[in-house]
């Protein structure tokens, strides 16, 4: 009878022989470590007392954020230079690091760097909440401004400062009032959740009764009133309570951190329900949390420059541009925000010189033909 040759198994649960393959340099290599990345992604591992761990980059992701922070930086010397009173770039960069004269200096760091960093803060925050919000409705259109956060954090905030027996504080009301909006918009679409356009038309419903609202507290109280009031109706950074910047920059690190922590969440938020669940998804709890973040990103907002609301929806688009349709571009829109706000800004304080207009009506204006040009072209699907 003939040998017949042995054959090894598919599937072995014998230890692997010593092999100069393996071991080249007599020290032991994990399988890990040849390992190559998907095409787009840089692969960085390490070893660690509870084993080894490696993390993805998506090389676009790191190309767009780096280039949105470089436009942002740029824009931030042009910011700093421009005004009643022009200071050259290189001197904006001798105040930054404590080289200039008193003239320069005060010009640079008590009037101008103030504003630059609540346009940064406030712009992030519009575009970090736009996003949010867009994902979560599977829909272009469903930010905070749209549905009515906006003008519920505005008509609250114009209560605290007009004195309707309310001693509570901008901040405060502002964040009271952007939950109440989103509560009533999501009463009002009858359990259809956040999906649909019951949910945008419920909003916009919403933020029109609170606009009435607001409208007939100015009309009701005095010219002075109304007029330290005006600024929450149109958005504005002139008119910033003392503590609000420095409480939305804390929010704004807080919720930043919080969306990258949910951003693999985010992701699969945008396939159906039963995809997402079957993923490892608790969708009902991370709609919840996201709409909570949301919320108070939006209110601590508006609470330093009103309702800026084109620049939630401008900065998204902007970053989804760029960016590839992996992943939700979390900190490219956060990003492209702070730049769309600042550039707003820039542009209202030096167009029509020494008339200054308000942030919000320069991002209303270039924001309306913005959304006709949304409306009329092909949508690009969230998954």
């Amino acid at each position: 009878m003939k040998n017949s040759p042995i054959r090894t198994p598919l599937l072995s649960t014998e230890p692997m022989p010593f092999t100069s393959e393996r071991y080249a340099t007599g020290s032991q290599h994990s399988d890990s470590d040849n390992v190559r990345p998907p095409i787009g992604f840089w692969r960085f591992g390490w070893r660690s007392a509870s084993g080894e761990k490696s993390v993805l980059f998506d090389q676009r992701a790191v190309a767009v954020n780096a280039g949105l922070l470089c436009c942002l930086s740029l824009v931030c010397v042009i910011y700093l230079s421009l005004g009643s009173v022009p200071v050259a770039p290189l001197a904006v960069l001798q105040v930054l690091l404590g080289n200039a004269d008193s003239m320069t200096a005060f010009v640079v760091q008590e009037l101008r760097l103030p504003r630059l960093a609540a346009a940064c803060a406030t712009g992030a925050a519009f575009a970090l909440a736009g996003i949010l919000m867009q994902t979560l409705a599977r829909n272009r259109l469903a930010t905070p401004g749209i549905i009515g956060i906006d003008n519920g954090a505005t008509a609250f905030a114009v209560a605290s400062v007009v004195g309707l027996g309310v001693s509570i504080a901008p901040p405060a009301m502002a964040l009271a009032g952007a939950t109440t909006a989103a509560v009533l918009t999501f009463g009002l679409s009858a359990g259809s959740g956040t999906q649909g356009y019951r949910f945008i038309i419920a909003g916009i419903g919403v933020g029109a009764v609170f606009g009435a609202v607001t409208q007939l507290m100015l009309a009701r109280v005095a010219i002075d009133t109304a007029n330290a009031a005006y600024p929450w109706t149109v958005g504005s950074l002139n008119a910033r309570p003392a503590g609000a910047v420095q409480l939305l920059g804390v929010g704004l690190a807080l919720g930043l951190a919080a969306a990258l922590a949910l951003a693999r969440s985010l992701t699969l938020l945008r396939f159906k329900d039963a995809t997402a669940r079957g993923l490892g998804v608790n969708v009902r709890r991370r709609r919840l949390e996201v709409l909570l973040l949301s919320v108070a990103l939006t209110g601590l907002a508006v609470a330093v420059a009103g309702p800026v609301g084109m620049v939630g929806l401008i900065g998204p688009e902007i970053a989804r541009s760029l960016s590839s349709s992996r992943s939700v571009p979390i900190m490219a829109a956060t990003l492209a925000g702070a730049l769309v706000m600042v550039l707003a800004d820039l542009a209202g304080r030096t167009l029509l010189a020494p008339i200054e207009l308000p942030v919000g009506i320069v991002t209303s204006v270039v924001g309306g033909p913005w959304l006709l040009w949304i409306l009329m072209r092909p949508q690009r699907s969230f998954t």
